[in-house]
């Protein structure tokens, strides 16, 4: 999917940003790094809790269907996909970092389906729990 991050949309905390940096390295991640460019970098210890961040557990209800879901943001390695564990390198990964509760989501299937799903709540985010190096 083609997407542009403004300025401002998204949040970052500075370990995220550093680790997904050295994750992409010399491939090719136009919509990570178009997100890495532009997003707002703040501390683990002051980002708010209702960003998502890298091993957020977050609830997502789909724009067309009202189905809710539970997905977790993982590194690439952890990503599990039947058991929720999203990567961060797939569309639906990198449409939800960054973003807030209430905020929408929007991504592209791998067969060009547009697909959105609005940020409903997070039931898990390391920083607000004080882990601050997961």
């Amino acid at each position: 999917m083609h997407a542009v991050v403004t300025p401002g949309e998204r949040t970052l905390t500075d370990l995220d940003y550093s680790r997904l940096t050295k994750l992409v390295g010399n491939r090719p991640a136009p919509l990570l790094d178009d997100l890495l460019a532009n997003a707002d970098i703040t501390s683990p210890r002051t980002v708010r809790a209702d960003v998502v961040t890298m091993n957020s557990r977050v609830e997502l209800v789909d724009s067309q269907t009202h189905r809710r879901q539970v997905l977790t943001l993982c590194y690439p390695q952890d990503a599990e996909p039947a058991a929720g564990f999203i990567s961060v390198l797939s569309p639906v990964g990198i449409s939800l970092l960054g973003l807030r509760v209430g905020d929408m989501a929007k991504w592209q299937t791998p067969h060009g389906e547009e697909c959105s799903a609005t940020i409903e709540n997070i039931q898990y985010q390391p920083e607000a729990t004080g882990d601050y190096l997961t």
